[in-house]
């Protein structure tokens, strides 16, 4: 039995965990927009319309709250790849002791 998060023969283990890590988000995305629209579709044939005059419906609170989730897991993903992050720092590190006196 293999494990799923092992990289692959012959593929570059640092692009292998990018790739993982966008899959993952484009999984959860997925997820996240069936999952609200069941949601407002519930809401609405649950009489979420005539009930809810002058409040928030209901599916805008799980919304949000797994909205935040979702930004988090995207930036992970496509904005801040922490093996970039990691290498950049230690490029910083480097050149702050080769400039020493």
């Amino acid at each position: 039995m293999s494990d799923y998060r092992a990289t692959p023969e012959g593929k570059d283990p640092q692009l292998w965990k990018i790739a993982q890590a966008r899959a993952s988000f484009k999984s959860h995305f997925a997820t996240y927009f069936i999952m609200s629209a069941f949601f407002w579709v519930l809401w609405y044939f649950t009489g979420g319309p005539d009930y809810n005059r002058g409040h928030l419906p209901w599916p805008f609170w799980p919304m949000l709250g797994w909205g935040i989730g979702i930004s988090f897991h995207y930036m992970a993903a496509y904005v801040t790849p922490r093996s970039n992050s990691v290498d950049k720092e230690y490029e910083k590190l480097k050149q702050q002791q080769q400039n020493k006196p």
